[in-house]
């Protein structure tokens, strides 16, 4: 676990570090040739299609998605006290943010935010429930305002969420939004500014449920959590369950949005590799600018993903003899990303939230005056390589099962069913191999950010 020790120590140790990916990084390693081990890994995959190939029963694979029973919802009383203790972090966390110190990983607001809720809370939309639309402090502050209730105009659809998630994401990597903490609070408070401004002119309930990328998110991992809360009470069923459904996922834009989840995720993870500090420095040093090396990878990383995607889909109409359009063939498979999003999060973030947790604990004591050394734990147990990399392979498996009971409910002929995956599968592995040789590279901080900028 050496891999670990480095980018915690330089953690509290350097007064800025330019960008969060580089201290969530690899805590793995491998003992055996990369090459043998990432093939290994998309092999299983591969191996994990081939056996849900023999699952060919439709009223088996429909029980197994319909199990789950119904628990009592929680009472008003514990949604008000959600919403309270959503709008106290929110101040604490703003408030904290410029009044207390200026070095980063001893303010407050940045173990807040990138320990305990994007690395934390995250995971727990997914591994138990949706919790955010009742302690989304954002929406609670909109709800208090007036609304004018205007239509939305229909033609943009969640093209706006998946603008809105690129830009958030972009905003993290190129700027020193991890270790700055003045500029963490007037970023939040941009964003609660901006959330009340659309609920005033769309209503609170069109702007978090069709606009607001951090919502869309959070109801995204929702679909494939354990718990759901739904009109009859709290929905139990197995993990995954609920994105086989048909509406899970609708329309182009909501496609597209999904396939942004995964490639954001991996995107944070890639620039804090070795391979990427290499290629950022070539093309710099060819007079390209820092930032535009940045964008321009950016953006066409996201074009190579979405492209993928389509491209699976295309083979999946054309071995799947159907003449279901290429559109809702996306719709109903691009859920099956979820899974992947889900199980590739919590591998990244394992490591770094293990890590970091004591010093959010002891600064959360005395938040105005925290120790110059909040404290760390520099080694962590073998074990937890082993489970960020069973992280990533569950979330495939899981993937690779959805994907195949959606195309047996589409599908009528199970030769046909089987042969829709052939582009998925191909396209699931080479995100296996991607995602593995991620969390076991060790993690270097990206040229050109931090300090000075891009």
């Amino acid at each position: 676990m050496a891999a670990v020790a480095a980018p915690l120590v330089a953690l509290l140790s350097e007064p800025a570090i330019a960008h969060a990916a580089a201290l969530r990084g690899s805590t793995s390693s491998v003992e055996v040739p990369t090459w043998l081990f990432l093939t290994t890994g998309g092999g299983t995959v591969g191996a994990s299609f081939l056996l849900a190939s023999f699952v060919t029963d439709r009223a088996f694979m429909r029980s197994i998605h319909n199990w789950g029973f119904t628990l009592p919802a929680p009472g008003r009383l514990l949604r008000l006290g959600g919403q309270l203790v959503g709008l106290a972090v929110l101040a604490a966390t703003v408030g904290i943010g410029y009044l207390g110190p200026e070095t980063g990983y001893r303010n407050l607001a940045i173990l807040v935010v990138w320990v305990g809720w994007w690395g934390g809370y995250v995971a727990s939309t997914y591994l138990i429930g949706n919790t955010w639309p009742t302690l989304n402090p954002f929406r609670t502050v909109a709800s208090l305002l007036p609304s004018l209730d205007r239509p939305y105009p229909a033609r943009l659809s969640a093209w706006p969420s998946v603008a809105g998630l690129l830009a958030l994401i972009w905003i993290e990597v190129v700027s020193p939004l991890a270790d700055d903490p003045r500029l963490l609070a007037t970023t939040i408070g941009a964003y609660t500014a901006v959330s009340a401004a659309g609920s005033v002119v769309y209503g609170t309930d069109t702007w978090f449920g069709r606009v607001d990328p951090i919502s869309r998110v959070f109801a995204l991992f929702g679909q494939f959590a354990p718990l759901k809360r739904t009109d009859d009470g709290l929905s139990l069923r197995l993990p995954g369950g609920a994105l086989t459904d048909r509406g899970a996922v609708s329309g182009r834009a909501e496609t597209v949005f999904v396939v942004a989840v995964l490639y954001v995720t991996t995107f944070d993870g890639f620039v804090g590799t070795g391979l990427w500090a290499r290629l950022i420095t070539a093309v710099v040093e060819i007079g390209v600018p820092p930032l535009a090396g940045y964008l321009g990878a950016y953006l066409a990383g996201f074009g190579l993903f979405v492209a993928a995607f389509w491209w699976a889909i295309s083979l999946a109409r054309r071995f799947g003899r159907t003449y279901i359009t290429q559109a809702a063939l996306a719709e109903r498979f691009a859920p099956s990303l979820v899974a992947i999003a889900a199980g590739y999060h919590i591998a990244h973030n394992l490591g770094f939230i293990l890590g970091v947790a004591p010093s959010l604990a002891v600064v959360a004591a005395s938040p105005l005056s925290p120790p110059q050394q909040p404290p760390v734990l520099t080694t962590l147990p073998g074990w937890i390589s082993g489970l960020e990399l069973a992280f990533v392979l569950v979330g495939h498996f899981i993937a690779v099962w959805i994907a195949h009971a959606a195309a047996y409910e589409l599908l009528p002929g199970r030769l046909e069913a089987i042969k829709s995956q052939y582009g998925i599968t191909l396209v699931m592995i080479a995100y296996t191999i991607i995602s593995l040789w991620i969390v076991t590279t060790p993690t270097v901080t990206p040229p050109f950010l931090g300090g000075g900028g891009v």
